[in-house]
């Protein structure tokens, strides 16, 4: 693990807080363009070419709407009911089309080279098309200081204790500079109890998990042992240095 100055004491918390995410804001959007102008750049009417802004709203056509952020070498996708932002993998796929994948290797979005983009999740585990609604602004980790991170510690432990109706902790070694992210990756555990709670193996797990606990470490990744899930995070790599709610729930054991 890197020196870095630690701040002033061992962060543990109780469920004192009501539940919150991370707050980001999202300017007024203009009405939905259309998918092959807005994803590909093609023609337009009037003889110009569109080009998709890099950071983009877009909605469902079910319902609903996301942000996609194709402004790092990472793209990032927040949907607008979730305080979680999910760091994606492109990867090609057939007939010139692009899959986006979470963390698990599981798909995310589809888009096309006709312009189509298809958005999967649990709701919707075939797919539902999207349309491109108008730009946004990019999915960044606020800053923070020790206060702030210690009342997001105390959210996500209240949200988590909620879920699981008994006292789950959240315990963590911050830094100034690692404090952003340590906060989004508390936030995200406490969405991963929230989700096993929904679920009797779920429930199962949650009846012997003492408390959450938050380190730095080579590489992202999550873990249950003796009754701590274990979170490890990599500030260095930002948003993609934590693991996804669904790597967290499939890490317990309860998927």
């Amino acid at each position: 693990m890197s020196a870095r100055p630690v701040l002033p004491l061992r962060i543990l918390v109780a469920a004192t807080f009501a539940a919150a995410g991370v707050a980001m804001a999202f300017p007024a959007i203009a009405a939905p363009l259309s998918l092959r102008e807005g994803l590909f750049g093609e023609g337009r009417q009037d003889g110009r070419r569109f080009s998709a802004p890099p950071v983009a709203r877009y909605v469902v056509e079910d319902g609903g709407g996301f942000i996609l952020d194709r402004s790092t070498p990472r793209p990032m996708m927040k949907f607008e009911d979730s305080a979680e932002v999910w760091v994606l993998q492109p990867q090609p796929a057939p007939r010139g089309d692009i899959i986006y994948k979470n963390d698990l290797g599981q798909p995310v979005l589809r888009a096309t080279r006709l312009g189509g983009l298809t958005v999967f999740t649990p709701d919707r585990p075939s797919g539902a098309p999207a349309a491109l609604a108008g730009g946004s602004n990019p999915l960044r980790l606020p800053v923070l200081g020790p206060e702030a991170l210690l009342q997001r510690l105390a959210q996500a432990s209240a949200r988590a204790s909620r879920a699981a109706r008994r006292l789950i902790p959240f315990e963590a070694d911050a830094s100034p500079e690692t404090a952003p992210l340590v906060a989004d990756a508390a936030m995200v555990a406490a969405e991963a109890v929230v989700r096993m709670s929904a679920q009797p193996s779920g429930r199962a797990v949650l009846s012997g998990v003492n408390k959450v606990t938050l380190v730095e470490g080579r590489r992202p990744g999550a873990s249950l042992r003796a009754g701590v899930i274990l979170i490890t995070i990599t500030p260095e790599d930002g948003l993609a240095g934590r693991p996804s709610s669904e790597r967290i729930v499939a890490a317990a054991g309860s998927r």
